[in-house]
């Protein structure tokens, strides 16, 4: 994983959005159209999604795609990278 601080940050505004929602893993999957193990990875750090699933994450949680990563925390986790 080349980032890994951007993906840990990633995993918990994920997290943190879902929650907010009232969505458990589960029905974020199935609106996602995703497996719910895909949902727990990600959420574990275990899976750094890609961009088609940043896609279908953003259309479940009814977000634009920037909305679901623009946080310091996940842009900025590692300049060097």
């Amino acid at each position: 994983m080349k980032n890994p601080a951007g993906v840990k940050a990633f995993a918990e505004r994920l997290r943190f959005l879902r929650k907010q929602r009232g969505y458990s893993q589960q029905k974020l999957a199935d609106i996602a159209n995703v497996e719910q193990s895909t949902i727990k990875r990600i959420e574990l750090t275990q899976l750094a999604p890609t961009l088609d699933l940043l896609i279908s994450l953003s259309r479940a949680l009814e977000l634009e795609v920037r909305d679901l990563v623009d946080d310091p925390a996940i842009t900025h986790s590692d300049k060097e990278v």
